[in-house]
């Protein structure tokens, strides 16, 4: 038997109760920092198959640990739990319970191929060392793995290495896509407020129009990528939203902006960054309007390490074969908070395919494909086997 093939067949025969897990996680969508079912079902869960089992972490997060023989190796592995504030379009029997949140990022299957890996390699026990799981909370834009951190996850809980997976629509079905290096883009959220001298409609002589120096702005920061930085690099600033003024026949007193940046190298966000101040601020000036700017640096650009890509991708080739995985998979300017934790220590993140013709996540009509389950459950399990093989 090929290695590996023997976690896809104990798996198998409980493929069924990993569905259902999916299923309900998906019927009973939280969002971040509110995922207090979910983590009461992954508590749960991991105390019945023998986890030390540690919660509250990051306000909702939950760490599960189980040691095995007598090496001090220690691996982590990480899943996020939240879902997002959507209404859903999907129209299956499980649809959300919840009306205006839905997982629609497939974050209900990532939390279930953990768990499908954690009742796996508690039964077995094929390992040598230190396992840690990590269900993270709020990874959509609120800090999940700031909170985390900031409560010791390290520090409490040692690794070696930490591994995150995430599905891709768009990839076949149980693709494995991995990539040495820079993978995903950081991001930077900018609430912009103009302000100016609001007035009467007939008279904007007497005011000074925010609204208009804002659609200058806009236009203006149009030019930032494609004047400033260099071609062969990659940058997207997005301007999301513009809110001014509720009457035709008013001139606001102020006008907001909020905007996401996002680069694929350091040295281009900090560039970035700088050249879209700058043209705020002078815009702004040259309308005669005041201008003030709130910068959140949501993430950093998410950077895999050499060495454990190299082995994650290899366990990838045991298990799914040379032509379902990709080494150098492409570059997305989408953002993850599990750059965080890479920062903090080494690993990889990788993508598992969710289907060529399934829906783009955040997408109302997205819903994980539940025949890439037991891949990736045991995809989890053959890196921790392989990371933490006995001697």
């Amino acid at each position: 038997m090929p290695r590996h093939q023997h976690i896809l067949a104990w798996l198998n025969d409980v493929a069924g109760d990993l569905h259902a897990t999916r299923q309900d996680i998906h019927a009973h969508p939280e969002l971040g920092f509110e995922e207090n079912r979910t983590s009461a079902l992954v508590a749960r869960s991991l105390e019945e198959w023998g986890y030390e089992v540690h919660t509250g972490i990051g306000k909702t997060g939950v760490v599960g640990v189980l040691r095995n023989g007598s090496s001090t190796r220690r691996l982590g592995l990480r899943a996020d739990m939240d879902a997002l504030p959507i209404i859903e379009n999907t129209g299956v029997a499980y649809s959300s319970r919840h009306e205006g949140c839905m997982h629609a990022c497939g974050h209900d299957g990532h939390t279930a191929m953990l768990l499908g890996a954690a009742r796996y390699l508690a039964a077995t026990r094929q390992f040598d060392g230190i396992l840690t799981l990590i269900f993270q909370p709020a990874e959509e834009g609120q800090g999940g793995a700031e909170a985390m951190l900031a409560d010791g996850l390290l520090e409490r809980f040692p690794c070696d290495a930490l591994f995150g997976m995430h599905n891709m629509p768009g990839l076949p079905a149980g693709h494995l896509g991995f990539r040495e290096g820079p993978m995903m883009a950081s991001q930077d959220l900018l609430t912009v407020t103009l302000e100016g001298v609001g007035g009467h409609g007939s008279m904007p002589h007497l005011a000074v129009d925010p609204l208009v120096a804002a659609a200058s702005v806009v236009m203006a920061l149009q030019t930032v990528v494609a004047r400033n930085i260099d071609a062969q690099q990659a940058a997207v600033v997005t301007v999301g939203a513009l809110q001014a003024g509720e009457a035709a026949n008013v001139i606001p007193q102020q006008a907001i902006l909020r905007l996401s940046l996002r680069a694929l190298n350091a040295e281009v966000r900090v560039q970035t960054l700088d050249r879209v101040r700058s043209i705020i601020e002078s815009q702004a000036e040259s309308f005669g309007c005041t201008s003030t700017i709130e910068h959140r640096p949501a993430y950093p650009v998410l950077v895999n390490h050499a060495a454990e890509t190299e082995f994650a991708r290899q366990v990838g080739v045991e298990l799914v074969g040379a032509d379902a995985v990709d080494g150098n998979t492409a570059k997305l300017m989408g953002s993850e908070d599990f750059a965080w934790m890479l920062q903090r220590c080494p690993g990889a993140y990788l993508f598992i395919g969710n289907g060529v013709a399934q829906p783009m996540v955040h997408n109302p009509a997205y819903d994980f494909n539940d025949d890439i389950l037991l891949t990736g459950a045991a995809y989890w399990g053959a890196l921790t086997e392989s990371w933490l093989e006995p001697a």
